[in-house]
């Protein structure tokens, strides 16, 4: 888990006091929910088709079909106090370049730990499992009916 103990808190509105920044206590991050947000971060770059290896892909379509989404599938943290590493395992669009995919991803999930977390990144280890290629089965239009061979 992290713990994050100088925590800012948002100025001063209009008429409202508010405690000042630095308060006693702390703020303790459970490790699925840095999991959670780098696999958010991850999601939301271009060229990154689902996160995973191929089993954990096919136990995320049934969570999927259920509405249960697991945001962290794809991805393992190493949190210390002040520091995290995170390792992450893509499958990414075909035709885009896999070096700049991975780049992507690894500067999408830098910014969410260290803007969002509060933690220095020590790595991002990206690792494309593979390559998913857009076939007829995905598409959402509907076919285009075959004539009748015979009559």
């Amino acid at each position: 888990m992290a713990t994050v103990t100088n925590a800012t808190q948002p100025d001063t509105q209009q008429g409202k006091a508010t405690a000042p920044a630095d308060f006693g206590g702390k703020t303790t991050i459970d490790n699925s929910v840095i999991a959670k947000i780098a696999g958010i971060a991850a999601r939301e770059v271009s060229g990154v088709y689902a996160l995973g290896g191929g089993a954990a892909r096919m136990v995320g379509a049934i969570r999927d079909a259920l509405n249960t989404t697991d945001l962290s599938q794809g991805i393992s943290v190493e949190v210390g106090e002040k520091q995290v590493a995170v390792d992450v395992t893509i499958v990414a669009d075909y035709p885009i370049a896999l070096q700049k995919v991975a780049n992507d991803v690894r500067s999408s999930i830098y910014r969410a730990m260290e803007d969002l977390v509060g933690m220095e990144v020590t790595e991002v280890n990206v690792t494309v499992n593979d390559v998913h290629i857009p076939s007829d089965d995905d598409t959402t239009e509907d076919p285009q009916p075959q004539e009748a061979r015979v009559q």
